[in-house]
């Protein structure tokens, strides 16, 4: 049983009879050797990489989406982070944390009990 072997070209029968296309010539193939497919290779190609374009931007969307995210929680993150250590040196730099820390170190150094005075000069 010798296979015959097929010529790829136009099936004007096909063509001519009205038949769009069925699933046998699909899956054969020969739906790709109509002339309408043929005449139209162009712009199925335009779309193809249309579509594959479209595919990668949105993939790129999407990835900067998410370093967007990340990025907002480092400076929520870092944010609330500097508040704490703002608050942090206010509360250092009172008073009496200051008098606290200068007995608890033994620094020698005496609290001013006098108020400050304020100095003038006297026009003449």
């Amino acid at each position: 049983m010798a296979k015959e072997k097929r010529n790829i070209e136009f099936d004007e029968s096909i063509e001519e009879s009205g038949k769009l296309f069925s699933l046998r010539d699909l899956v054969d193939g020969n739906l790709l050797t109509r002339k309408f497919v043929l005449k139209q290779a162009r712009f199925v190609l335009l779309f193809v990489l249309i579509a594959f374009l479209s595919i990668a931007n949105r993939n790129h969307a999407e990835k900067m989406v998410i370093h967007m995210n990340q990025l907002q929680n480092d400076v929520k993150e870092l944010r609330s982070h500097s508040i704490t250590i703002s608050a942090d040196l206010i509360k250092a730099s009172r008073q009496s944390e200051v008098v606290r820390m200068v007995n608890r170190y033994e620094l020698g150094l005496k609290e001013n009990l006098e108020p400050p005075k304020k100095l003038t000069i006297e026009d003449k």
